[in-house]
């Protein structure tokens, strides 16, 4: 699967996710983890489905709010060696801030496999998009406990029935506990078994915060590391599907930090040995958003590691052609880690057919290194089709144009993005779309250009070969948006994280899209520009390259303040310590964060105060 394009490996993680998260789960929630963050890694680093915690499902049908506190995935190991390099990173930056090696406290615990959400005390809510879930206290008033019998309000968790309750009670009219625990969560009224779990204690919150801990050096870590995973793993009496080893040093924790999808400062391990001998039915090549033909696997139904596999990537056409992978042959099957499909090798070989036209367009396919390809990409109705598909997916802020809409409209003639945002009620009525579906296409488009994205998310969406989110917000933290189609091979060069070789792929393709993204700035969207970094360094304010951190009810919302604060040079940190150096408070602040601040000497302000000295 790493070999797949971009746009086949986001099409398939959505379909995956909104099963998954529905309760009515494709692939295991491990073959989910692996296309995340396994293949498309390997494949391509920068892609934005890696920066992004994982969408729920569209079962939850209520209006989105803003979380108590943002709630981010986890990242994964499927490895020793992964773990140990995770090590490695926790040392080196231990060293950067002093803190002894020997003084650095690991903590493990059972990665479960239920339901994420966020206990306030008040509400429950559902992660997500990490910033944005479900209100779902409805939970709660059924009569859903919370683990330990302990109290409310103790933040994130997951929401989860009992491994022995459900293999005795539930097994036969559920598949898998997922499917149950959605039936807990949905806004129907219950049946007799969710109330029965409930009543029994069976269903449950668990709060993370609960949980039984493994606590150790660096040194026990690596000593004891298969022992450690044995015990964790069997100390609970619910799925689990890993477990979490992260950082209990706030100093550390607060100076690693978090990207978009996860902290850096802990990691989830995962491992599976299963393989198995399969053979293999057909190879169908599949065209991707760059032209990229990937062979495909078909496969006699396989059960392996409790999923029927019927597919897996062939990676290239030069391995179909040297291992002999075709119809009829033999592979090795494994799903490292509990993941999906992967091809070992080809036990026993076959006559392959190597396609030389591409079977979406018909061109004449090209060799580049490893990989067939179609590079009749402005013609190609497969190559067309996904990058349309993908600019919204990207932008992020709309819906109904996934792969089915946009392939009914590119039957009826249109091939540009810019060519959609210009169709009308009637045009998509002619195309077959029934009224309130043709009315729903319009409102979406308008919101999407309405509804503020951010600018490096825009650029992102136009699919530039080495401009995944990450790149394209460097780039715009060096140079606004007005002005990038503007500049040479040599400025992007210049740009810390851009070498020769990318910034001439960038430029090539920023010239390619040059035309659409006038045509479609006309539509006047809605972008949140990037603060350049020119202006952050000019920037001579009190709190300029200080650490800081908002606690209690704010005037704005906290998110908002957050942004600003990083926007205008201020390091916002989540946890009071020795390397805070203010705390900014607003109304019902928890007596905890105080003291701590007390303790560390952090100066205390109040919101009035900060917002007087960034104004002023």
């Amino acid at each position: 699967m790493d070999d797949l394009s971009n746009s086949e490996l986001a099409e398939f993680c959505s379909t995956a996710n909104l099963a998954y998260r529905s309760g009515k789960p494709i692939i295991s929630d491990q073959d989910y983890d692996f296309i995340y963050l396994a293949a498309l890694k390997e494949k391509d680093p920068g892609h934005p489905l890696l920066h992004s915690v994982e969408p729920e499902g569209r079962s939850f049908s209520e209006e989105k709010v803003l979380l108590p506190e943002v709630m981010l995935s986890t990242d994964k190991a499927y490895s020793w060696k992964e773990v140990e390099k995770w090590i490695e990173r926790l040392e080196k930056s231990a060293s950067e801030i002093e803190l002894a090696i020997k003084d650095i406290q690991i903590k493990a615990t059972p990665k479960l496999d239920g339901f994420a959400g966020f206990d306030d005390g008040k509400h429950l809510y559902t992660r997500g998009d990490g910033k944005k879930g479900s209100d779902i206290s409805r939970v709660f008033a059924r009569g859903l406990s919370v683990y330990n019998d302990s109290d409310r309000g103790q933040g994130p968790g997951e929401i989860v029935v009992k491994k022995s309750y459900f293999e005795k009670y539930l097994s036969d009219s559920f598949e898998y506990p997922r499917n149950f625990q959605a039936s807990l969560i949905k806004e129907k009224e219950l049946d007799e078994n969710a109330k029965q779990a409930i009543v029994k204690k069976a269903a449950l919150f668990v709060p993370f915060s609960q949980l039984p801990i493994w606590l150790g050096s660096i040194d026990e870590l690596i000593n004891k590391f298969d022992s450690i995973v044995e015990s964790i793993l069997q100390t609970v009496d619910f799925d689990v599907d890993g477990v979490v080893f992260e950082v209990t040093n706030e100093s550390l924790k607060n100076h690693m930090g978090a990207n978009r999808k996860f902290h850096r400062w802990q990691i989830a391990f995962k491992e599976n040995k299963d393989k198995a001998q399969v053979k293999v039915l057909s190879v169908t090549p599949q065209v991707g958003r760059t032209g990229k033909i990937t062979p495909v696997a078909e496969l006699e139904p396989t059960l392996l590691s409790g999923a029927t596999i019927v597919r897996a990537t062939g990676h290239h056409y030069t391995l179909v052609k040297e291992q002999g992978l075709g119809a009829g042959s033999v592979i090795e099957l494994t799903r490292s880690g509990l993941v999906i499909p992967k091809i070992n090798k080809v036990l026993k070989p076959a006559e392959v057919d190597i396609p030389s036209h591409c079977p979406s367009c018909g061109n004449e396919l090209v060799w580049e290194s490893d990989f067939l390809m179609c590079v009749n990409h402005n013609h190609c109705p497969a190559q067309s089709i996904a990058r349309i598909e993908y600019f919204f997916k990207i932008l992020a802020n709309n819906d109904g144009f996934g792969i089915a809409t946009v392939e009914k409209i590119y039957e009826h003639g249109i091939r540009k993005i810019s060519q959609i945002y210009a169709l009308t009620h009637s045009d998509f009525m002619e195309m077959g779309f029934g009224d309130k579906t043709s009315e729903n296409l319009i409102n979406q488009l308008k919101r999407s250009a309405t509804e503020q994205v951010e600018d490096w998310r825009f650029l992102a969406a136009f699919g530039v070969g080495r401009m995944g989110m990450g790149n394209c917000e460097n780039l715009l933290k060096s140079y606004p948006l007005s002005e990038i189609f503007d500049l040479s091979l040599e400025q992007i060069a210049n740009i810390d994280g851009f070498a020769q070789l990318t910034a001439k792929v960038i430029t090539e393709g920023l010239k390619s899209i040059s035309d659409e993204f006038d045509l479609l700035s006309n539509y006047g969207f809605n972008l949140e520009k990037t603060i350049l970094k020119s202006a952050t360094q000019s920037l001579s304010h009190m709190f300029f390259g200080k650490k800081l951190i908002f606690t209690g009810k704010m005037s704005s919302s906290r998110d908002k303040m957050k942004k600003n604060a990083k926007s205008i040079g201020v390091q916002v940190v989540s946890s009071v310590s020795s390397k805070t150096d203010f705390l900014v408070i607003g109304k019902n602040v928890g007596q905890k964060k105080i003291q701590n601040a007390k303790k560390f000497g952090v100066k205390v302000i109040t919101e009035d105060d900060y917002l007087l000295a960034i104004d002023g």
